[in-house]
């Protein structure tokens, strides 16, 4: 098993649309990035925290690659986009990628040059050092599966949703 640890906007969309791919065995959201000892939601949404929202999204690269898993990361959220995705604005918000080893770091970076391609622009993602992860509220934890008519998750995760399931429908669970 191997686990990445991703932020590209809202962490309900990541968690959303890494569930239901074959392979990946766990999806957490929470916080890394930052200063603040276990941050909570609402100080991290105050952006002076420094922490991103992010998931650790833990696959067996058996099953789904390593490639897929961050291919899928580029393909759910604009990476052009600095500290923010959409109408969701701050530098909780940002594209960054948490290596924990230099190898993670190597396909992380291959992953955003290949990102390049199939966005029109180049990445703004950052690779950060991994530190400490914390896991975010129970509430938020696979919140899209427990509020599927929530107004954020039918306007902006289930489009986000839909373009993963587009393109990787080999992989869906």
């Amino acid at each position: 098993m191997e686990t990445f640890v991703l932020a590209g906007g809202c962490f309900w969309c990541l968690d959303a649309a890494y569930r239901p791919l074959r392979g990946v065995s766990s999806v957490v959201s929470g916080y890394t990035g930052g200063t603040a000892p276990n941050p909570s939601y609402e100080q991290v949404c105050t952006g002076t925290t420094g922490h991103a929202e992010a998931v650790a999204v833990t696959f067996d690269p058996e099953v789904i690659p390593a490639d897929v898993i961050l291919d899928a990361y580029f393909t759910m959220h604009d990476p052009r986009q600095l500290n923010r995705q959409g109408n969701d604005i701050g530098t909780q918000y940002r594209s960054a990628m948490f290596p924990a080893d230099d190898a993670q770091r190597e396909l992380f970076e291959t992953a955003r040059s290949r990102a390049a391609t199939f966005w029109d622009g180049e990445p703004v993602t950052t690779m950060e050092p991994l530190g400490e992860f914390h896991p975010a509220e129970d509430y938020h934890q696979d919140f899209f599966a427990k509020n599927p008519t929530q107004g954020y998750c039918l306007a902006v995760a289930v489009p986000k949703v839909n373009k993963v399931r587009a393109r990787f429908t080999e992989y869906l669970s």
